[in-house]
């Protein structure tokens, strides 16, 4: 599939600009093991790249003008660099023309060339596998590439969530954008979100016989909502009222204070954001200590904090979760920002058929949309396609 998109995303550039692009880059999606919503209060993440990726091929123009089109949507957007802005920039559109604003932000005194682009990608859209933070990563290494800016991989992931703060207009932490960069084969990204230290992390799945499933709901979720803002700000109001920066600096001996201080909506937000840090912590050390089927209680336990305290799970999501556990899974939770998108679950590969035709059964019997049921695998961060 790989080099299907990469010849595909080449030659549909050529055939809607009249010639051949300069680079072709490419970005993978990305899953979280575990680690939902601690990325915007500066706690930890444990993401890795999926196998699932988008290619931008891309080549410069003469001019200042910017023109980007996909194979996933109708049309070419056209305008100038100068113009970009939440007012001018929309749709889809909004991810690489945000990342090209945000790269100029960091271009002191110099200038910079327009630039046709062209988007492929297999990453499914909506699901929670961070579509958006692979179109941004693939653009922004290829602008960073091109422009000769020489940006590291973790002031690029600072770059993409700029873009999406500020362009698209979703208040998202910098989880995704790390992810779709600094993943390696095999392992997991241990982010913390305060320093941006990374470590790589082995996950041990195939050697202990175990895939991770991703279950597609197929219930679209949409960052830029109420409901992503509503918790975030619930967090930063948590955070005040207990006097810290950030809800980083609290603890699980923080909680019976924080449940006096706080109404019964703020403190669940936060008691969801303190025990995740909690359980992204003993996830890392489990991997390391006992192997990847010691954390299949941490990552339901994951899934319980979601839907209970900060509320961002759905009926299709609860019942890919549990119908999952109940034919085999070791572990499952959702997985992304919640409110749709996709669940993840761990499972012994004798167990895989078994699961998937379970849960989509179930999902037939109840009458949701199929699920898309499939495999994904830890993968290499975004890089140069030569």
């Amino acid at each position: 599939m790989t080099d299907l998109l990469k010849n595909a995303v080449a030659t549909g550039f050529e055939n809607l600009f009249g010639y051949a692009p300069e680079v072709v880059w490419s970005a993978p999606g990305r899953v979280n093991l575990i680690g939902e919503h601690t990325d915007y209060n500066e706690g930890f993440v444990f993401p890795f790249a999926i196998n699932r990726h988008t290619f931008a091929a891309v080549a410069l123009r003469t001019d200042a003008v910017v023109r980007v089109a996909s194979a996933f949507a109708p049309g070419v957007i056209e305008i100038e660099l100068s113009e970009i802005s939440r007012e001018t920039a929309s749709g889809w559109s909004a991810y690489p023309l945000g990342v090209a604003w945000a790269l100029l932000q960091k271009v002191e005194g110099g200038s910079v060339q327009g630039f046709d682009l062209y988007i492929e990608s297999d990453v499914p859209v909506g699901a929670g596998l961070s579509s958006s933070a692979a179109i941004e990563c693939s653009v922004a290494v290829a602008l960073n590439d091109l422009w000769e800016l020489g940006l590291s991989q973790r002031e690029l992931a600072r770059v993409g969530q700029l873009a999406e703060n500020e362009i698209v207009g979703a208040p998202t932490g910098i989880m995704d954008q790390s992810a779709s960069l600094l993943g390696k084969l095999d392992h997991g990204v241990f982010l913390d979100c305060r320093s941006l230290e990374a470590e790589v992390i082995d996950l041990g799945f195939a050697r202990e016989g175990l895939e991770l499933l991703i279950i597609d709901t197929k219930v679209e979720h949409r960052h830029a909502d109420g409901g992503y803002a509503s918790r975030r700000a619930a967090c930063e109001a948590g955070a005040s009222a207990l006097g810290l920066r950030s809800l980083r600096e609290a603890g699980l001996a923080d909680l019976p204070r924080a449940a006096e201080l706080l109404d019964d909506v703020t403190f669940r937000r936060v008691r969801h954001v303190v025990t995740e840090n909690e359980r992204v912590l003993q996830t890392v050390a489990a991997l390391r200590e006992r192997g990847p089927r010691a954390i299949g209680e941490l990552l339901y336990s994951s899934h319980e904090s979601m839907r209970d305290d900060f509320e961002i799970s759905v009926d299709e999501l609860d019942t890919a979760v549990e119908t999952a556990l109940r034919h085999g899974a070791i572990g499952a939770r959702m997985t992304g920002g919640g409110f749709g998108g996709a669940a993840i679950a761990l499972c012994p590969i004798e167990k895989i058929s078994e699961i998937s035709r379970s849960v989509t059964a179930e999902f037939a019997l109840l009458g949701y949309a199929k699920p898309d049921v499939f495999v994904v695998s830890a993968a290499p961060g975004a890089r140069r396609e030569d």
